[in-house]
């Protein structure tokens, strides 16, 4: 919700009736289990588990960065941030732009904070805390603590949503936490739900919505290592207003079953575009190609010499840049001294896509 303008309210309005709940002990969000979100949960389940991310990731770094930045872009330009992908590109690169001086802070604490996400326990709100204070060091007085007055959400002048106050969101905070640790709902719904509950709440004085994001992301990618890299943020930006008008439905509502599905439906499309993209890295050169074909008969890692041999090519140089490197960059092989690419012993062999990718489309190589 932090894209809309942010006003300190002194003078609180009652809290909708519906959200009464949330001052209980034992507190367990209203939400319910509808056949879509069942849906949504197996189709996400099997997409996931289809995606060899990891191998993929770990192998190249260039991917990483370019998903990482177009998360961070996406997640800051939903907060109004002006800058365009090819901008935070170069700042995260180290170069200069011309742009605002807070824009650009906000791009560089962003990446620092997403580097650090293998670091965060998703269950602790003292790392929620760390994360904060890197999100938004700099930028606000109260980096990496909770607000000490009360927040409204505006949307042209209108105040559409009125927080709890400043001096109930630890122990908001504390029992949504408690709720975290001790559900038993499938990480998918919890994420969806801690999203919607952590907005509500509004527990910062600013960076609420990035860290609302980011730490769905965080809680996901201790389900499956690829929502690390998962750049989610960009369909939410697709799906602006309809993210808002589901965070305001189920605020009138006082039960998150609406959001729910609606962010299950944008990590289900995210992983589908994942999907798009990976069969259109697919479209190889011929060099390639031929490189594969080398592996459909061979069930042990080749070296280099043995490669070019059965290629019939003598020229070292041209075998490196027409046929190697274009095969480890789509991950299609791998070196099997990964740590040590110039090692004499080192050998290639093929990778878990690759082997996909021969007996899905070139059959006839």
């Amino acid at each position: 919700m932090e894209n809309k303008s942010t006003k300190n309210l002194e003078n609180y309005v009652p809290l909708p009736k519906e959200k009464n709940i949330i001052f209980m002990n034992n507190y367990i969000p209203p939400f319910s289990v509808t056949n879509k979100i069942i849906n949504l949960i197996s189709e996400i389940s099997e997409k996931a588990g289809n995606i060899v991310i990891s191998e993929q990731m770990n192998f190249n770094p260039h991917l990483r960065r370019n998903n990482r930045i177009r998360t961070i872009q996406a997640s800051l330009a939903i907060e109004n941030n002006s800058l365009s992908l090819e901008q935070v590109t170069e700042i995260i690169g180290g170069k200069h732009i011309i742009g605002a001086a807070h824009e650009i802070k906000e791009v560089k604490n962003a990446y620092q904070m997403y580097e650090h996400i293998q670091e965060f326990n998703p269950y602790s709100i003292k790392d929620l805390m760390k994360a904060h204070k890197i999100l938004m060091k700099e930028l606000v007085n109260e980096a990496g603590e909770f607000r000490h007055k009360g927040v409204g959400i505006a949307n042209n002048e209108k105040i559409i949503h009125i927080a709890p106050p400043a001096e109930n969101v630890q122990w908001l905070m504390n029992d949504l936490f408690q709720w975290l640790k001790d559900s038993k709902e499938h990480i998918l719904i919890k994420s969806c739900i801690f999203h919607y509950e952590f907005e509500f709440i509004h527990p910062f004085a600013d960076g609420n919505g990035r860290m609302g994001r980011f730490w769905q992301t965080l809680l996901l990618n201790s389900w499956k290592d690829i929502f690390a890299w998962l750049p989610i943020e960009t369909i939410i930006k697709e799906n602006q207003e309809e993210y808002y008008s589901e965070l305001r439905i189920s605020d009138s509502k006082g039960d998150s079953t609406s959001f729910i599905e609606f962010m299950l439906s944008i990590i289900s499309n995210s992983l589908s575009k994942l999907e798009v993209s990976d069969q259109v890295s697919d479209q190889v050169s011929d060099q390639v190609k031929l490189l594969l074909n080398i592996f459909k008969t061979e069930e042990k890692p080749l070296s280099l010499v043995e490669i070019m041999k059965k290629l019939d090519l003598s020229h070292k140089a041209s075998f490196r840049k027409n046929y190697l490197i274009p095969t480890l960059e789509k991950n299609l092989i791998e070196m099997t001294i990964s740590d040590k690419p110039n090692s004499r012993l080192q050998k290639y062999r093929l990778t878990s896509k690759g082997l996909r990718l021969i007996k899905s489309k070139f059959n006839s190589l």
